[in-house]
């Protein structure tokens, strides 16, 4: 079997839907038979590289709204991700992720994705790092096993990996996908959202066995699109 998941960096419910998931793949019977991909989604592949923007004015600015409530849409964000045992930081800085999909794919081809994607998670939500500077993407690229010259070859060269990564973005859109995560059983069953780990428990049951399979619309779970990251309950 095997689950592919459609995300980006700077998605908050990304972050969280991986931990939800793994702890749904985690207990499931047949877990030693999935292959886990992760596929690349930029939410605002428009933003530029280098940037100096805290989010919460981000926020703020996309939803028309005062900065004391985007803390308070942070805050609800923050409280999920702390539910999940996962640290949460709101002073993090709004960027392009292209770059980081670029070194996750030349990962991939190191036998290090997963490593590097939960370094690339972490470093931004819960050690709020710019990962718009080159030097540090090669450090937490490094740490994760990536060869020091490869990922020095994929920084210099804006088109490494580029190919892949928009390859990876037009499948999500033949796949229907308008936001993320999008988790994929098979290439039968879609998942849009970061669901509770016993909806993902039970997908792979299903699917396992074959049978129909629910799929669960974004309603009730965090899911971020084009327009913004949505907050169940809001």
């Amino acid at each position: 079997m095997r689950v592919e998941i459609w995300s980006d960096i700077a998605c908050p419910w990304c972050y969280i839907g991986k931990a939800r998931f793994e702890a749904g793949l985690a207990a499931f019977a047949h877990r030693d038979g999935v292959e886990v991909v992760h596929r690349s989604f930029e939410l605002d592949p428009n933003a530029p590289a280098a940037t100096d923007v805290p989010v919460l004015d981000m926020l703020a600015t996309k939803y028309g709204v005062t900065r004391e409530q985007a803390e308070a849409m942070e805050a609800r964000v923050a409280e999920a991700a702390a539910g999940e045992g996962l640290d949460y930081r709101s002073d993090r800085i709004h960027g392009n992720t292209f770059d980081l999909h670029r070194l996750l794919h030349a990962a991939a081809a190191h036998g290090v994705h997963h490593t590097l994607l939960d370094a690339f998670y972490r470093a931004n939500f819960a050690e709020a790092r710019t990962l718009g500077d080159p030097a540090v993407l090669r450090e937490i690229a490094v740490r994760a096993g990536l060869p020091a010259e490869e990922a020095d070859r994929v920084l210099a060269d804006p088109g490494a990996y580029a190919q892949e990564v928009r390859a990876d973005e037009r499948e999500a859109a033949e796949l229907g996908a308008t936001g993320v995560p999008f988790f994929v059983i098979d290439r039968r069953y879609g998942i849009s959202g970061g669901q509770p780990a016993e909806v993902f428990r039970q997908a792979l049951e299903r699917a396992h066995a074959d049978g129909p399979v629910l799929v669960p619309a974004a309603d009730g779970a965090g899911v971020c699109g084009d327009d913004g990251c949505a907050v169940p309950g809001n």
